[in-house]
């Protein structure tokens, strides 16, 4: 049931990103200036605050992406995707993208979202399927469900430069 709320959710803030940004904008006192475009993610927003602390800072957060990668290969929809992939390489653009996205110090200076995956047959279901797996990483490290979600917020605009099959 979590999975099917956490895809609906996933797919709604797709959607509706712009409009929940605004309300969320209106409801801050004070918003946080939206971060500049870079290709950590070509839709700028501002992370909820405190969300790089709730995630462990740089040092849990690349504890994530280590348990993440692992589980990617690992899964038997997307695992094939990254037989060939560098587990180590990819888990330091996760964390410096990851990093910078939830208002942390670090940079990700690998290439946009659309160019990284130009070449790749990712589907929709791809998408979802990589989605469910950093779910299961942000449990397994005791992530709150609300902050999980905060994070989802941020990436689900991706899904744009990311699936380029139908």
């Amino acid at each position: 049931m979590k999975t099917f709320i956490t895809s609906a959710t996933l797919t709604l803030l797709a959607m509706a990103s712009g409009h929940a940004i605004a309300q969320s904008m209106a409801m801050a006192a004070k918003p946080p200036a939206a971060p500049a475009v870079t290709p950590a993610s070509a839709y700028p927003m501002a992370p909820a605050a405190g969300l790089y602390q709730a995630f462990g800072e740089q040092a849990g957060i690349r504890a994530l992406m280590d348990d993440f990668v692992v589980r990617l290969k690992a899964d038997a929809r997307i695992g094939e995707q990254f037989k060939d992939t560098q587990l180590d390489h990819l888990a330091q653009q996760l964390t410096d993208q990851v990093c910078q996205l939830a208002g942390g110090p670090c940079v990700y200076k690998g290439p946009d979202m659309k160019e990284a995956h130009a070449n790749m047959d990712v589907k929709r279901s791809h998408f979802n399927a990589l989605v469910e797996v950093l779910q299961q990483s942000m449990d397994a490290r005791g992530i709150p469900f609300t902050r999980q979600n905060q994070l989802l917020a941020l990436l689900a605009p991706m899904h744009r430069d990311v699936v380029n099959t139908r």
